[in-house]
């Protein structure tokens, strides 16, 4: 099973983009090119924030969505200091409680 990273660009502009890959190197060259994401092009020096080993795609579309609703603040502390990733991936391993 080939391993799925979430990752953090920050821009020019500083707003941070949130995306997911299995090659890190790879997606941030391709958003440097301009031939990744639509809202990173134009929009100058590109800078890789952060990334981590996240698991499988579907952790890692589930981790994408849950970071993307996280505020300004929290996504910088998660750059900054990684704060909450670990409890952020537990809480999304946890199976859902079945209704019966």
């Amino acid at each position: 099973m080939t391993p799925w990273y979430l990752y953090l660009i920050r821009t020019a502009n500083d707003t941070l983009y949130t995306g997911i890959t299995t090659d890190v190197a790879r997606r941030y060259k391709q958003h440097q090119s301009g031939k990744g994401a639509k809202a990173l092009r134009g929009k100058g020096e590109l800078t890789l924030a952060f990334s981590a080993r996240v698991g499988d795609r579907s952790l890692a579309l589930r981790a994408e969505y849950r970071v993307k609703q996280l505020t300004r603040r929290q996504k910088e502390r998660l750059v900054a200091e990684g704060e909450g990733f670990e409890a952020l991936l537990s809480s999304l391993q946890t199976p859902m409680p079945k209704n019966d």
